[in-house]
């Protein structure tokens, strides 16, 4: 391992071009899906969670075990660090254990100073803060469904949340514009849903209630719904986006899920692809060489 970690937990620190050349990673893993290079062999990721997970846990779980490597799943509760353990002693023993961390926690900071404490990558698995592997899953499925994201309008309605925060880094290192329609006590930069929607090439939009909220209010977030209406006013080939899990009739009636703009699933399926290139992107200092990608 490289004395310098390739730690993935904040976009704007990889920087655009690193961050292309993973998704053009991503894409070249996807097309040898049936096929997949055993890049990883030998190696081993810890996966640590503080939250319930669908979509993490299995798509990092299968990404590693696709290329050939090896997984531990821990929940927080079952580490010492959820007791005297400090965080600086925790990273420094995973160090010697596994060659690398994906940890789905609540609290950035602790994030950030655990990979300050490893002489491993570190993965930002989701906080509160960020949540930077949906996004790029995202921007993979975008480049898919309309041919590149340079350029294209993305309308964010609800919450101004993590994945929503996530966004705001990435476009300005992908060139996308970005209109952000939720309530003005939570992004004064706000506009309206109707002004947000017009033209765009994809509308995304998450829960109001994210983990750990359960019993928020939700009556002032249903004027920004994704329904048929906002959805008409986007341009004619534009796609609905949701990280899932989704909340029917709340953040987005059934009838645009039901719809041809609907690409939710293959969104979730692409995790599974971005996240093996984030991973051979980390663990490239461990051996992995992105160039033993057959016809890559």
């Amino acid at each position: 391992m490289t004395k310098t970690a390739r730690h993935f937990i904040n976009l704007p620190d990889i920087g655009a071009e690193a961050l292309k050349g993973i998704l053009k990673q991503a894409h070249a893993l996807k097309a040898e899906k049936f096929t997949p290079p055993q890049i990883f062999e030998g190696l081993s990721l810890a996966m640590v969670f503080d939250k319930r997970s669908t979509r993490t846990r299995i798509s990092f779980e299968v990404a590693m075990k696709q290329l050939g490597g090896h997984t531990i799943v821990l929940n927080m509760e079952e580490m010492q660090i959820s007791g005297a353990e400090s965080i600086e002693d925790t990273g420094a023993v995973l160090s010697r254990f596994v060659d690398g961390v994906m940890i789905r926690m609540s609290d950035h900071k602790a994030m950030e100073e655990l990979a300050r404490h490893t002489t491993i990558p570190v993965i930002n698995g989701m906080t509160n803060q960020s949540h930077p592997c949906q996004i790029m899953a995202d921007i993979m499925t975008i480049e898919e469904k309309l041919g590149g994201i340079q350029g294209k309008k993305i309308a964010w309605m609800g919450d101004y949340n993590n994945v929503c925060k996530t966004f705001v880094q990435a476009a300005p290192l992908f060139d996308f514009d970005l209109a952000i329609s939720c309530p003005e006590d939570l992004y004064a930069a706000s506009v309206a849903p109707q002004e947000a929607a017009r033209d765009a090439d994809v509308i995304v939009t998450d829960t109001w209630v994210s983990m750990g909220q359960e019993g928020k209010a939700i009556e002032k977030f249903m004027p920004y719904q994704v329904n048929a209406d906002l959805m008409a006013r986007a341009k004619d080939t534009a796609i609905f986006m949701h990280c899932m899990p989704v909340h029917q009739d709340e953040e987005v009636s059934q009838e645009v899920l039901k719809s041809p703009a609907c690409v939710i699933y293959d969104e979730a399926e692409n995790r599974l692809h971005a996240q093996k290139a984030i991973l051979a992107w980390c663990f490239e200092g461990a051996g992995v060489r992105l160039q033993k990608l057959a016809g890559f």
